[in-house]
């Protein structure tokens, strides 16, 4: 390392953001440059002041609610800039003492020791493909809270549909029938009902401007491809795309596995091997999209009508590593399941090979330039 490196560490909050700077050589010590407000001009005003007799620096903070404004404005003054996960930061066992200033020195002493990986960073279009999907999952959420506690209302009054599916036609028809002695009661009944009408149209305004996202989007072939596999639809595919980002950047289908956090932890030592549940690592909602399209590979190998008609644009090798991923994974569900084997433990482990199928196919998408997509 030259002399003419710094290497900062930003605690960065909504309000604030602590300062600290490691000059280079493992032997000097990281000193404390102090805390300003969360501003872009303070923050250039404060890295001015450190970069005094033409420095380089080195930026690093932990990726956060605050997104990823402070790294994109660095990267346009020409400062290089590095955002961790939380989770890899390195704590010591006996340490309770956590204060922002600590935070800061930590991170710029570790910057220095190259001990940090840094997190993948999406552009603006692809924030924006990625904020309508999570609008829209939360949407949902909120949707299957609001059907939740109508069900409950009902059940506090001995209310019970008989029918066979609940949320049919039939089931609403039941709903619609319903009547209540008192009228305030009535009328929190029908603003149960009303609350569950606003978020399923709310879903689909949201899937209707995530169809029209994705067919201006760069990735938008990454994500159609992915809809050759079965269980995985538009819904899922662009989750996957948004969430997973470029998925070329793994080397390996195990890369991807770990990530996604659907590999087993493991406690060995010596000839001693032990391994436990998933590690959960990664962003959840991309596992959560292989889980539940794990689940159709329960049934034998088939390309049904559905599958056809979203697949029927899709370059046939491509529709190749499809075919050949349902056959497998259906063979492997049935033959893990005819073992005893739990169910959740059946579909985690076909969710873990989707993964690889998932990475294959992105594999053998080629990349799109913006320019031909306009």
């Amino acid at each position: 390392m030259s002399e003419g490196k710094k290497f900062i560490g930003l605690d960065v909050h909504q309000d604030t953001i602590a300062i600290a700077v490691a000059e280079s050589g493992v032997d000097k010590e990281v000193r404390y440059f102090g805390t300003i407000a969360n501003r872009l001009d303070d923050l250039h005003t404060a890295l001015k002041k450190i970069a005094q007799g033409g420095a380089e620096l080195h930026v690093c903070y932990e990726s956060g609610p605050c997104g990823f404004v402070i790294y994109r404005f660095l990267a346009k003054i020409g400062v290089d800039c590095m955002i961790i996960s939380p989770s890899s930061m390195p704590r010591r066992p006996g340490d309770r003492v956590k204060t922002d200033r600590r935070d800061a020195q930590a991170l710029a002493r570790l910057l220095r020791a190259g001990e940090l990986v840094a997190v993948w960073v999406p552009d603006e279009a692809h924030e924006a493909v990625r904020d309508v999907v999570r609008a829209r999952r939360q949407t949902k959420d909120e949707l299957g809270s609001a059907k939740s506690a109508l069900k409950s209302f009902l059940l506090r009054h001995g209310r019970r549909f008989t029918g066979k599916a609940i949320w049919s036609k039939a089931h609403w028809r039941w709903l619609s029938e319903q009547k209540f002695a008192f009228p305030h009661q009535q009328y929190v009944f029908e603003e149960y009902k009303r609350r569950i009408h606003e978020l399923i149209d709310r879903c689909k305004r949201l899937e209707d401007v995530l169809k029209d996202a994705v067919s201006g989007w760069v990735l938008g072939p990454m994500v159609e491809a992915l809809q050759a596999l079965r269980g995985v639809k538009l819904i899922a595919a662009v989750t996957l795309v948004a969430e997973i980002g470029n998925l070329r950047r793994f080397d390996s289908p195990k890369q991807l596995m770990s990530w996604l956090g659907l590999v087993p932890a493991e406690y060995s030592s010596g000839k001693r091997i032990k391994r436990g549940e998933l590690t959960r690592a990664g962003n959840a909602a991309a596992r959560t999209m292989l889980i539940e399209s794990a689940w159709h590979y329960r049934f034998p190998a088939k390309e049904g009508r559905a599958l056809l008609e979203r697949s029927a644009g899709i370059p046939e090798h491509i529709k190749a590593i499809a075919w050949k991923a349902q056959v497998r994974l259906c063979a492997k569900f049935r033959r893990l399941a005819a073992t005893g084997k739990q169910t959740v433990k059946v579909v985690a482990a076909v969710a873990r090979e989707l993964a690889g199928f998932v990475w294959d196919i992105a594999r053998h998408t080629p990349p799109v330039s913006v320019e031909t997509r306009r």
